[in-house]
């Protein structure tokens, strides 16, 4: 029995070991700045990978001093966890299946569109009470006027490898047909009607194409970058998880297999 015990002990610090790249993953995703002005994925996975930590704690806890009640509460409460996090997982990968940039003659970035991507993810973003929000959470970040920095010529600039919201949010569509003076300021054309972004774009440094669909897709474009590489440790961590938690249930069974027949020979000894 103590045998078993040190060993469920042992499997359940496995566990804690396990909720520390669920806590890293949501306390990464809560330092990029598209996420934090959003801030949608990381406080769920954050309180998920605490939770499961104290789970872990609990059967660690449980295994070693050998306290039934903790050991049950451990089996219970990590599998709830663990189909919540395997539910994330899925959630995850869902609302980010659709989505891609699209190629534009002459330019090395890509161009997004709004209507790309996912119902639930653009109803993050097209309320004007949240966009209003995440629109001037981003405008504060100096992502644009780094552009202004690294590029002076217009065709340095049309072979840079922008990110999607630099390429939405921080420069005029490339259909619009507006004239490079600089990164983040443009001569506007004779006709700029071909989208509704081109009559959004300002050259004002603190507006530019916050206002524009494109600025959204491209925040969700990111978005989908770094969710899906959230979703993969969060995968291979569910993995991980449901192959502790088998080898803890047996172990358990085994524990309670051992203590049954300890009671059994010693009342067949008194006897």
């Amino acid at each position: 029995m103590a045998l078993s015990n040190n060993v469920i002990g042992c499997i359940n610090f496995v566990a804690m070991l396990l909720s520390i790249p669920v806590i890293g993953a949501g306390i990464w995703l809560a330092m990029e700045p598209d996420n934090s002005c959003v801030k949608i994925l990381q406080w769920p996975v954050i309180i998920l990978g605490v939770l499961i930590l104290v789970v872990a704690l609990a059967g660690f806890i449980g295994g070693f001093w050998r306290i039934p009640a903790l050991l049950i509460f451990y089996l219970i409460a990590m599998l709830i966890l663990i189909i919540l996090l395997a539910c994330l997982v899925v959630f995850i990968y869902m609302v980010t299946i659709r989505g891609s940039g699209h190629m534009e003659p002459s330019r090395t970035y890509l161009e997004y569109h709004l209507e790309d991507y996912s119902g639930w993810l653009r109803r993050r973003v097209q309320s004007s009470f949240k966009w209003d929000r995440i629109r001037t959470c981003l405008s504060s970040t100096s992502m644009c006027a780094q552009l202004n920095q690294s590029y002076k010529m217009a065709q340095d600039f049309f072979n840079a490898p922008l990110s999607p919201l630099q390429s939405g949010c921080c420069k005029p569509p490339t259909q619009c047909g507006y004239t490079f003076v600089n990164p983040t300021y443009w001569i506007s054309p004779i006709n700029n009607a071909a989208d509704m972004d081109c009559l959004n774009w300002n050259n004002d440094q603190t507006q530019l194409c916050y206002s524009c669909d494109s600025c959204k897709a491209g925040l969700l474009a990111n978005l989908k970058k770094e969710w899906r590489r959230a979703d993969i440790i969060l995968l291979i961590t569910l993995v991980g998880l449901i192959w502790v938690y088998l080898i803890g249930c047996c172990a358990f069974r085994n524990a309670k297999t051992e203590e049954i027949f300890r009671k059994y020979k010693q009342g067949y000894a008194d006897n």
